[in-house]
C-alpha cells in the first residue's frame, strides 16, 4: 500500500522521500526518482507531508517513537504528520499526545481500499485531527484518493476504519459460511455467487468477495493476518467502552480460526475455506 502511494505521489510530481523497515522494497520507488532514506528520522527532516503506512502498532510506535531513529524527532514543527495505518485506537491516542506536545499538527488518517485503489488513486481517507491540520494536506490527499471524510478529532478516523473493517469482515465470513453450507446442500458456490450477486442484500464490496470466492483466487490484497489483527483491535476498543459486540467477537473468532489453519498469509476470502 505504501509503496503504491509513494508512486502516486512521484506520478504528480511530487518530491518523495521513502523509508522501508525492508530497504529492498523501496528499490523500484528509488529507480522512479525517490530519494532514499535509511532510517525514518532521515526521511522526514527535510518534508513538508510524513504519512506512514505500516503493518501494527508496534511498528508504527517503532518508526514514531523509537528515541534514536523515530521520525518524530525529525519534524519541524510546521509538517504534518498522517498515520494512515489501520492501528488501535490507544495507539493513536498516544500518537496524538505525543504529536500534540511538540506542537506539530498530526491526523489519523487509515484508508479504505486496498492495493488497485491505491495504484489508482481511489481511495478513501477516514481522518481525525483538526480541520486546519486537514486543509494543509488535502492536495496531497486528493492525489491519492476519491473521498476524504474528516469524521471528527484525533482518533476519530481510527474508530471508524476498525469499525467499517469488522463490518466487512462480518459480511465476508457470514457469506463464506452460507457458500459453505450450500454447497453441503448441493448447491455449488458458482451458483451461489451468480445468484447472491444479483440480489439487492448483496453490497458491491461482498460481490467483489463472491467473484474472488468463485474464482478461487487467493493472492493476499487484505491478508487475513491483518483481518484478524484489526479485528482484535475493534475488539479492544468495544471492551474499552463496554460495548457489547457478539456479532464482531463471534466473527474474530473465525478469522483467528482462520489464521491457526495457516490462511493467515491469504487474502479475506479464504475463509471459505473453513466451511467447505
Amino acid at each position: 500500500m505504501g509503496s503504491r502511494m509513494a508512486g502516486k505521489l512521484l506520478n504528480a510530481g511530487y518530491s518523495v522521500t521513502v523509508f522501508n523497515r525492508t530497504h529492498e522494497r523501496i528499490l523500484p520507488l528509488v529507480k522512479e526518482g525517490a530519494r532514499f532514506a535509511a532510517t525514518p528520522v532521515d526521511a522526514v527532516t527535510e518534508a513538508d507531508v510524513v504519512i506512514s503506512m505500516l503493518t501494527n502498532d508496534e511498528a508504527s510506535r517503532r518508526v514514531w517513537l523509537d528515541k534514536t531513529t523515530g521520525a518524530i524527532a525529525g519534524l519541524r514543527k510546521d509538517a504534518a504528520a498522517i498515520e494512515s495505518s489501520t492501528l488501535s485506537l490507544g495507539c493513536i491516542n498516544e500518537l496524538a499526545r505525543e504529536f500534540t506536545a511538540r506542537d506539530i499538527g498530526f491526523l489519523d488518517a487509515p484508508v479504505l481500499g486496498s492495493r488497485p485503489q491505491a495504484e489508482s488513486g481511489n481511495l478513501i481517507f477516514l481522518v481525525g485531527g483538526k480541520q486546519a491540520a486537514l486543509d494543509k494536506v488535502k492536495p496531497v490527499f486528493s492525489c491519492l484518493s476519491s473521498t476524504i471524510h474528516h469524521i471528527g478529532a484525533n482518533g476519530a478516523g481510527a474508530k471508524m476504519k476498525l469499525a467499517a473493517n469488522a463490518f466487512f469482515g462480518a459480511q465476508v465470513s457470514a457469506l463464506s459460511e452460507i457458500i459453505g453450507l450450500l454447497e453441503k446442500l448441493g448447491i455449488n458456490k458458482e451458483k451461489t455467487v451468480d445468484l447472491f450477486n444479483q440480489l439487492p442484500t448483496t453490497s458491491p464490496a461482498l460481490q467483489g468477495i463472491g467473484h474472488l470466492i468463485s474464482s478461487g483466487k487467493c493472492a493476499p490484497l487484505f491478508p487475513i493476518s491483518l483481518v484478524e489483527k484489526d479485528f482484535a483491535y475493534a475488539v479492544d476498543m468495544s471492551n474499552a467502552c463496554r460495548s457489547t459486540m457478539p456479532v464482531v467477537n463471534a466473527t474474530h473468532g473465525v478469522f483467528k480460526n482462520a489464521v491457526k489453519q495457516g490462511l493467515g498469509e491469504d487474502n479475506i476470502n479464504s475463509v471459505i475455506q473453513l466451511y467447505l
